[in-house]
């Protein structure tokens, strides 16, 4: 229904991952559709770099603070504060819908529908990366998350295995939509195939496994090349002495040396979805990536999948890629095929479904209470 299409959205993030590229994608790939964006980013703010990238998304206005994020080391007065900032935001920018890449804010008291992405969880991850139970000092975090999830209108998962994940460690059963994370296919490309590796992710994040890569790099037949940034948000820096690391970098430069690449290595422990290896595919890199069930949910047989944690596995492979040049561009060429059928015009086509299924939604019930309250009761239309 027309009437239902939003105008504006407030939307929160970080620009400490994935999120921040999913965020300004997804804002960029709605403007034919009239829909403006107001961007809250919290924790570390977006650096210069970032910051003029957000100023070229034209239907977009980017709102910075610092507030702790709630998967951080005890955030929870922050995220007060953080929450009756996003209510001053939302009062003078009066959004026709909140969509929130986090949980916990979504229990505010919000007057319009609120939509809420799970791109990854402390509990999934814990599982995930370190075997074994959610220690007892995240308790108010599970208990804030299940809050989020109960109080969502619609939650969205860019996999089934994130969506399965919410109702194994929350008991949550609300409503829900996969909707896959996309990418510009004209930003990304192959060029002329290099004899190196590459992987990109957070180093110091234990889920992206990078220190698998730095612990064989000595064993593999070319050099491994790492971007990402080394240093933790809480200032614990990770070292990776075996790899050749480029740091963060701009999507321009980043799309360079994927292109280049011949094979793409994320032996993750825990990953939602992988933007990174969506952007290798595009591409055209051999992906070895991590035998999890998310990643094979996106990839299914174009990529090679091994057991993170099984080093000599994880060698052995790269290093049958490197001896096999028909095999790995065979590989390149599947994972393209794969990788194409993810664009951001199609990530962008199911949100708007859903903000104007939510809207809509909205309007019956509000319009269902007016006519309920000017309704005469069933004794008053007797009488009359």
């Amino acid at each position: 229904m027309r009437d239902a299409i939003p105008r504006r959205i407030l939307m929160t993030a970080d620009a400490v991952g994935g999120v921040w590229t999913y965020a300004l994608e997804l804002a960029r790939a709605l403007k034919p559709r009239g829909i403006e964006f107001a961007l809250a980013t919290m924790g570390p703010k977006p650096d210069p770099a970032q910051q003029r990238e957000a100023a070229r998304v034209a239907n977009l206005s980017l709102f910075q603070n610092d507030y702790r994020l709630e998967w951080m080391d005890e955030p929870w007065y922050d995220v007060g504060g953080a929450g009756d900032w996003l209510l001053e935001i939302a009062e003078r920018f009066e959004p026709d819908l909140i969509h929130l890449n986090g949980y916990c804010h979504a229990a505010l008291d919000w007057d319009v529908p609120v939509l809420v992405v799970a791109h990854s969880c402390v509990v999934s991850w814990w599982s995930a990366v370190k075997g074994d139970a959610l220690p007892g000092r995240y308790d108010d975090y599970r208990r804030r998350v299940s809050a989020g999830l109960a109080a969502a209108d619609l939650v969205v998962a860019p996999t089934a295995a994130m969506l399965r994940s919410l109702g194994q460690n929350y008991g949550w059963r609300g409503a829900s939509r996969v909707i896959p994370n996309g990418r510009d296919l004209n930003e990304f490309a192959p060029v002329e195939k290099r004899p190196f590796i590459l992987t990109a992710g957070r180093a110091w994040d234990e889920a992206k496994n990078v220190a698998a890569l730095d612990r064989i790099a000595a064993d593999l037949q070319w050099p491994v090349f790492a971007a990402g940034e080394l240093q933790h948000p809480g200032g614990k820096a990770t070292s990776l002495p075996n790899l050749h690391s480029l740091g963060r970098l701009r999507q321009q430069e980043l799309s360079h040396q994927l292109g280049a690449a011949s094979i793409f290595a994320m032996p993750a422990r825990y990953e939602p979805f992988g933007l990174s290896a969506l952007e290798a595919g595009l591409c055209e890199c051999a992906l070895v990536l991590g035998d999890i069930s998310s990643l094979r949910e996106v990839w299914g047989d174009a990529a090679i999948f091994v057991d993170p944690d099984d080093h000599r596995q994880l060698a052995e492979t790269v290093n049958h890629l490197i001896d096999a040049p028909g095999r790995r561009a065979e590989l390149g060429r599947r994972a393209r095929e794969r990788a194409r059928q993810f664009p951001a015009s199609r990530t962008a086509d199911s949100y708007a479904s859903a903000y104007c299924e939510l809207i809509g939604r909205n309007r019956r019930q509000l319009t269902d209470r007016w006519t309920s309250a000017e309704s005469p009761t069933h004794a008053e239309a007797s009488f009359a």
